[in-house]
């Protein structure tokens, strides 16, 4: 999949395309339903297919301060709509001077001109131009002004209650550490993902040595408490990707009076892995239990095996107690 960070990286042979646009935070099911109309009707009329996104996201830019966090992180956003099929796309630098464009100057300009736009498909809630004037009336009014097909796709919703697809439900979901249910709404489990740090060891000495991710910056991370998962991790000089199972705790560590929110993945009965400074993704699997301060560090060291024992059994491995201190290499 080509991505392009600007116009000016747009090929000059690209002559048609078939588009959709969003933000497609977390890529759940109901944008693979608009991305996979988008491949199919490339495919059948011989176009290309293009994904017009943008970062950052677009509450940030207008009310920083709600700090919206994204459920993913660009890498997977764009790893994840390259899996749906797309042969392109954009990422548009989003910013107040851009936030001012008109309707359709913006569907002129930017979806027919620069991305050759001759089919354009989107959800039926889709919104565009300043002040979010442009809706799915609009841009067919204007597809049919230009000569663009319009395909307004309905919301996906779930079965059981009827609820809308959509990212502020996977937000609510992963607020409440229902990583189970928020895999569900997606199509397949959270991921976080970024380069791992280096902690305060304590979890080393103990024989629960961890890979620390920093608390900002890698994605929507769940509420604080222990969950079960994979660290997923590429095999160095290659493509390769291994899934190591997990113990995830997420949050201050209150044992030890932090400060600090981090996740820390222990990758079930391993103690020869050397991850600093490399870059890993977790995958979320189940809740196993909220974060505690127990009232001894035995009392700590006992709950821990009992995670280990609770996550080894969600995951389908067998059950590995914690390691040998001095056999650890680093993590």
């Amino acid at each position: 999949m080509h991505i392009w960070n600007s116009a000016a990286e747009i090929p000059a042979d690209l002559t048609a395309s078939v588009l959709t646009i969003g933000i497609f935070d977390g890529v759940h099911r109901g944008h693979y339903a608009i991305l996979a109309e988008t491949v199919r009707q490339a495919r059948e009329r011989g176009m290309f297919s293009v994904a017009l996104t943008f970062d950052p996201h677009p509450v940030n830019v207008h009310r920083p301060d709600m700090d919206v966090h994204l459920i993913t992180s660009l890498a997977d956003r764009l790893e994840r709509l390259e899996s749906a099929g797309l042969d392109g796309v954009l990422v548009q630098p989003y910013t107040l001077e851009y936030a001012q464009t008109e309707a359709e100057d913006f569907v002129r300009d930017q979806l027919m001109g620069e991305l050759k736009a001759r089919v354009i498909v989107v959800g039926e809630d889709v919104r565009f131009g300043r002040n979010n004037a442009g809706d799915g009336t609009l841009l067919q009014k204007l597809g049919e002004k230009f000569g663009i097909d319009v395909i307004l796709i309905d919301d996906l919703r779930d079965e059981e209650d009827g609820r809308r697809f959509s990212s502020t439900w996977v937000r609510e979901l992963l607020e409440k550490g229902n990583v189970r249910e928020a895999a569900r709404i997606l199509g397949r489990p959270h991921r976080v993902r970024g380069a791992v740090q280096h902690g305060f060891k304590r979890g080393r000495e103990m024989g629960f040595p961890t890979a620390n991710l920093p608390g900002e910056g890698i994605g929507e991370i769940p509420a604080d408490g222990v969950y079960a998962g994979w660290l997923v991790r590429q095999i160095p000089r290659s493509r390769a990707t291994v899934h190591l199972p997990a113990a995830i705790s997420i949050g201050t560590n209150p044992q030890f009076d932090g400060q600090q929110r981090t996740v820390e993945a222990h990758v079930l009965g391993r103690s020869d892995l050397n991850l600093y400074g490399e870059e890993i993704a977790i995958d979320f699997i189940d809740y196993v239990r909220p974060m505690l301060k127990l009232g001894s560090v035995e009392e700590l060291l006992k709950q821990m095996d009992n995670d280990l024992r609770s996550c080894a059994e969600i995951l389908g491995v067998p059950v590995a107690g914690r390691v040998n201190p001095d056999d650890v290499t680093a993590v």
